[in-house]
């Protein structure tokens, strides 16, 4: 079913990666091994990657292809829990005890500043790696005052599925826009005998990071922020209410179940798969994983609704960052600009949907054509809005989680939330 040209890349992909492989072994198997300070870049030898569990088992095919060429310079995995603000206070405890025991983390977007603050990861040579490809709100998020403190692996933005199949019987050609018309869609999809006991949508409202998202999501597509680019807190304000209050009134009236409060990613993703909701808001590995269930060939993707018209995604995705407590940093440069590199990003399209972070795989019309999402997904990151890109990081996100949950649970209306919420963004950022 591949067409020849698609064929035609991937090969070319596996190409790339075996030459870079390669290239990176030149001087690299003598066996030395050292402990390079903060901005050396020494050192050869074993290393380690530590990232979130790989839900898609397509993380250690890839290292092994590493390590087949690289005996000596070997990565092993370290796989954190799935939880993020779980995968972030590991990392944060192992750089406080100035541990060796991580060399190349994968760091949500939204870390950097923090790390980088704080001395935990490595300012990294700009040059060495091919950022001019790459699309510029995915590298901005690798900087910090001006300096390159990680490597883009993987972007992500937010989207909507949904079940073209009851969408099309229930005489609906195209999806929402809005979050009115997704309501109005719901309702009307909800009469077919086919979606019977179905709800009409959900996304990540458990009180974790996933949460912070979500409600960042819905302040911006109705019009409102977070904190401003210079980080200044801005959310009790009319324009944040509306999106709280999207979210608030859809718990109230079922648009999303009662049991989507404690969803986080996966629990949505099985949720949309076994045909619970009409609509799901999740990140693009779902799609690949989605193909493989009961609803293959019955669902797209769009762009998020907002109130108004498009609504924003959060910005998401994972990049690379160099432990400043770790040996064996040369090897590291080496794993890292392989793991970064376009045909390994590629490669992780194509086996488990993760949204690359070079611009030109997104106009390859043999991709586009396996993987149809690739225009909605290079439209969310354009469109996205970061997270608060904060050095206290951690409390601001504590804050928003609570906050949020606490309206969404009804212990707050949506008015006191924010209004206590802004005055909690005001303590940490020192105004």
């Amino acid at each position: 079913m591949k067409s020849t040209s698609t064929r035609a890349f991937q090969h070319a992909a596996v190409i790339t990666v075996g030459a870079l492989l390669l290239g990176a072994c030149g001087a690299s198997d003598d066996g030395a091994s050292g402990q390079a300070g903060p901005g050396s870049f020494e050192g050869r030898g074993p290393i380690t990657y530590v990232a979130g569990k790989d839900t898609t088992g397509s993380v250690q095919p890839m290292l092994d292809r590493w390590n087949k060429l690289h005996p000596k310079e070997k990565v092993t995995f370290i796989q954190l829990p799935t939880d993020a603000d779980a995968q972030r206070q590991q990392m944060i405890q192992n750089a406080e005890t100035k541990s060796d025991a991580y060399t190349v983390l994968s760091l949500d977007v939204v870390w950097t500043s923090e790390f980088a603050a704080h001395q935990w990861i490595d300012k990294l040579p700009e040059k060495q790696y091919p950022l001019d490809r790459m699309l510029r709100p995915v590298v901005e998020t690798a900087k910090y005052r001006d300096g390159l403190y990680a490597v883009p692996a993987s972007s992500d933005g937010g989207m909507l599925y949904y079940r073209t199949d009851l969408l099309k019987k229930a005489g609906i050609s195209k999806p929402p826009t809005t979050w009115a018309e997704m309501k109005a869609d719901c309702a009307t999809v909800k009469k077919l005998p086919e979606a019977e006991g179905m709800s009409c949508y959900a996304g990540q409202f458990q009180k974790y990071e996933g949460l912070t998202v979500n409600f960042s999501e819905a302040v911006n597509s109705a019009g409102g922020v977070v904190t401003h680019a210079s980080g200044k807190p801005d959310v009790d304000s009319p324009e944040a209410k509306k999106g709280l209050d999207f979210l608030v009134d859809s718990f109230e009236d079922s648009t999303i179940p009662k049991e989507g409060i404690t969803y986080q990613e996966e629990d949505g993703r099985q949720a949309f798969q076994s045909g619970k909701l009409i609509f799901h808001r999740n990140w693009p590995y779902v799609y690949s994983l989605a193909g493989k269930s009961d609803i293959k060939g019955k669902y797209a993707v769009a762009p998020l609704p907002g109130l108004n018209g498009l609504g924003s995604s959060s910005l998401g995705g994972h990049n690379l960052a160099l432990s400043s407590f770790a040996k064996n940093k040369a090897t590291a440069l080496d794993f890292m600009k392989f793991f970064s590199s376009e045909a390994t990003t590629a490669e992780f399209l194509k086996v488990s949907s993760l949204a690359p972070p070079y611009a030109s795989l997104y106009k390859d019309k043999a991709l586009v054509g396996q993987y149809p999402y690739l225009p909605v997904l290079k439209e969310s990151i354009l469109r996205a809005v970061p997270r608060p890109r904060v050095v206290q990081y951690g409390d601001v996100t504590a804050a928003m989680q609570r906050e949020a949950y606490a309206a969404l649970t009804g212990s707050k209306s949506s008015a006191q939330a924010l209004k206590d919420l802004q005055e909690a963004l005001q303590k940490s950022a020192g105004q």
